[in-house]
This record gives C-alpha cells, sequence and structure tokens, in this order.
C-alpha cells in the first residue's frame, strides 16, 4: 500500500461574501492511496481560519498519515484525534478502496439514481442588489429553501431585503434560513431573532461567536425562532464535552459538516448525542471539491432525510474535480451513467 498526498487550490467563479470575509480561493487536499492495483482518493478539505486542524503543520501530518498508511482506518482515525478534516480524508480513502475506486462509496436510492436529496440555495453576502440577483436566480431555479449569509451588512438593510422576500412569498412557499457565522452580539443578536420571528424565518445558525454558552443558553430559551450551532462544534472531539454543550445551551438545531467534526464517525457521535437530548439537524458540505462533497451527500441519503440540506457547493468553482453530483429541480442527484472512477480525474495524475 502506498499513499502521497497533492495540495489543490480550488478558484471560486464569484467571490464569495460571509461575515469573516470575502471568499476568492480555497485550498483542499487530496489523499491518493494505491493498494494491489486500486487507486483511491479521499478529500482533507481544512478551512483555513476556521477548521479545528488549521495549523502550520498540517502538511507534515498529511506525511506523517502516508508513511504510516499500512496502520489502517481504525488505527490512524485514533491516533488522528485532533485533525477531523484529516480523519475524513483516510476514511473516503479506505471506503473508496472497498468499492474499488468507484464513485459510489454507499448503496443507496441516491446512488441508483431513484431520487435526488432536497437542498438549500446558498445566498452569499455582497450588496442588497447583487443579493437580491441571486435572490431571484434561486427563486427561477425552483428552490423552495433560500439560506442568506448575513451580518456584514448593516441588519436593517439585510432585513428589509429578508422582508419583503417574506412578503411576496408566504411560509408555504419559501423557507428562509440564515447563517450569521457568529456575527452579533447578545443585544444585537436579540434584535436579530425579534426580526426574523416576524417574518417566520425556520432558523439562524450561529447568531453569536463560539464560547459564549451563557448568552446563547439565554437566546434559546427566550427565541421562538429555531437556533442552530455551527462553528460552535468546531473542536469539540471529547464526547463528556460534547454532551455537555448541548445539554448546556440546548439549541434547536446541529449542523454537522464532517470535514469539521471528524468525519462520517465524528458525525454518527454527534447524531447519537443531539436525538438524546431532543436536538434535530442536518448536514452540510464546507466547501470541499467533488471529491468530499460525494461523501457528505451519499451518507446524508443514507439517512433518510427529507429536510432541505447544504450540500448545493458542487458549482461554486471553476477547477473542480470531475463528478457524478448535478443539481436539478433543487436537488442533488447522482448520475449513474457515469462509470469513471475517482482517481482518473487528471487532477489526480
Amino acid at each position: 500500500m502506498k499513499a502521497t498526498w497533492k495540495k489543490h487550490i480550488l478558484t471560486f467563479k464569484k467571490p464569495g461574501g460571509t461575515s469573516r470575509g470575502v471568499l476568492k480561493e480555497k485550498e483542499t487536499y487530496f489523499l491518493i492511496v494505491e493498494d494491489n492495483g486500486v487507486k483511491a482518493v479521499g478529500e482533507c478539505a481544512v478551512l483555513r481560519g476556521l477548521s479545528f486542524d488549521d495549523r502550520p503543520n498540517y502538511e507534515e501530518k498529511l506525511d506523517w498519515v502516508c508513511a504510516n498508511i499500512s496502520l489502517g482506518l481504525e488505527e490512524l482515525y485514533v491516533q488522528l484525534k485532533d485533525w477531523p478534516s484529516i480523519q475524513f480524508g483516510v476514511e473516503q480513502v479506505f471506503r473508496s478502496l472497498e468499492v474499488e475506486g468507484s464513485h459510489i462509496l454507499f448503496n443507496t436510492p441516491f446512488t441508483q439514481g431513484k431520487r435526488g436529496i432536497p437542498i438549500n440555495g446558498l445566498i452569499w453576502m455582497g450588496s442588497i442588489e447583487e443579493m437580491q440577483k441571486q435572490v431571484d436566480q434561486k427563486l427561477k431555479e425552483g428552490y423552495r429553501c433560500l439560506k442568506f449569509k448575513i451580518g456584514k451588512l448593516d441588519w436593517d438593510q439585510e432585513f428589509a431585503l429578508l422582508k419583503a422576500l417574506r412578503k411576496s412569498h408566504d411560509t408555504l412557499d419559501l423557507e428562509i434560513r440564515v447563517d450569521a457565522n457568529g456575527a452579533f452580539n447578545f443585544s444585537q443578536a436579540e434584535k436579530v431573532l425579534n426580526d426574523l420571528a416576524s417574518i417566520e424565518a425556520h432558523s439562524i445558525e450561529q447568531p453569536m461567536p463560539v464560547n459564549k454558552w451563557d448568552y446563547l443558553e439565554a437566546l434559546c430559551d427566550d427565541s421562538i425562532v429555531p437556533i442552530a450551532l455551527d462553528e460552535e462544534l468546531i473542536g469539540i472531539t471529547d464526547r463528556a464535552k460534547k454532551k455537555e454543550m448541548l445539554e448546556a445551551i440546548a439549541p434547536d438545531y446541529i449542523v454537522l459538516k464532517p470535514s469539521f467534526i471528524g468525519g462520517w464517525r465524528g458525525t454518527e457521535e454527534w447524531i447519537e448525542i443531539a436525538e438524546n437530548f431532543g436536538v434535530d439537524w442536518w448536514i452540510t458540505s464546507a466547501l470541499e471539491s467533488n471529491v468530499g462533497l460525494n461523501a457528505i451527500a451519499q451518507y446524508t441519503d443514507a439517512k433518510h432525510l427529507r429536510m432541505a440540506q447544504g450540500l448545493g457547493t458542487g458549482g461554486l468553482y471553476t477547477n473542480n474535480t470531475a463528478s457524478p453530483l448535478y443539481i436539478k429541480d433543487a436537488g442533488l442527484y447522482f448520475d449513474t451513467a457515469t462509470e469513471s472512477k475517482v482517481a482518473d480525474d487528471p487532477i489526480f495524475k
């Protein structure tokens, strides 16, 4: 068994605006393993400035993984506890080896072409005019759930856009979600939540910065708008700490990004704990290439979820990897006619 890694810079077709800044490029790493003539690829999708394993020695850790790939999945996963994005890449590689390098990692109705996964339409930050153009396009494409990145512009401006949208589309016609990425302080968050309640928003993700448990608990207690935790999950690798956080804050939802939380296994643990506390959840990509997105989408379909998921990021880049995934009628689908293997993409040569 031989392993190597390759860095790849994904380039956005259009800059993506968030409360943390504007994204133009996104680096990612591919773990490439060959065993008995089978070539498999997994993605280690670190997101600089946000991932728990965003550290200067990230590439050194990938070198270590390649040198020790013969340890196998179980031992590598344990030793990579503090490297969740690499854990996920290792999971993908060993799963891909089992299926001879195929795009099909899970045999589900999704990969059989029998159903799609409902997804939300993502509205990036920008000027109000730019955001309105995005809204118009997503509605034209048939989306019935829109997720807005908020917190960079003046909130009154952002809310005016949302209010006008709700006036023309009722809750049966359109679900409105917002993602603040921790942009607000407590008093700001209270106002935002009150405003969102008036338009019957579905939810708000991470209204405040991480580690403000008392404040978040107060918001969750008082708000009639469901609150979802996202960044709050990053870096919590201990099972007892996960329980402590969910019990303390008692959110309505958690947002699961496998690249941030230890891949499929980490996601499974969060789901188990959340459900024990009566906390619901959905799954979202974290700007991976199509390699990681494919792995997340197939896992998601195996959960039989009908709520809109955050998996519509495959078309963001000019230089993405080849993929059997495509979007139609606000759903993510798998093209069963795609017979090539993941490692056949020229990017991995």
